[in-house]
C-alpha cells in the first residue's frame, strides 16, 4: 500500500491540472504562435511561469486505484500488476484468465 500522502498529492495534482488546464493551453498557444510579436509571447511565458507547477498535466503520475502503487500500472484497467493478478485470480475481471502451460 502506498503512502497516503503520495496518493493525496497526486489527487491534488489532478484537480489543479483540471482547474488550470484551459488557462495553460491558452497561454501555451500564445507562446508557440510565431506570428505574434516577441513582447506578447514573452509576457505569456511569464504568466505561464506564475502558474503553479503542479497544475501541469505532465506532473500527474499514474497510480493503481486500489493500492496507489506507482509502478507496473496497466492503463486499461487502472490497476497495478499485483492488484490485477489478485482480482483476476478471484474472477472479478471479466475475460481475464490466468495463463498456464
Amino acid at each position: 500500500m502506498a503512502k497516503t500522502s503520495s496518493v493525496e498529492k497526486n489527487k491534488r495534482r489532478r484537480r489543479m491540472a483540471k482547474k488550470f488546464g484551459p488557462r495553460r493551453a491558452r497561454l501555451k498557444a500564445i507562446v508557440q504562435n510565431k506570428e505574434l510579436p516577441m513582447e506578447e509571447r514573452f509576457a505569456a511565458t511569464l504568466k505561464l511561469a506564475e502558474l503553479p507547477r503542479n497544475s501541469a498535466k505532465v506532473r500527474i503520475h499514474n497510480r493503481c486505484e486500489l493500492t496507489g502503487r506507482p509502478h507496473a500500472f496497466y492503463r486499461k484497467h487502472k490497476l497495478s500488476r499485483i492488484a490485477l493478478r489478485d482480482l483476476g485470480n478471484k474472477g472479478l475481471i471479466p475475460g481475464l484468465v490466468k495463463s498456464s502451460w
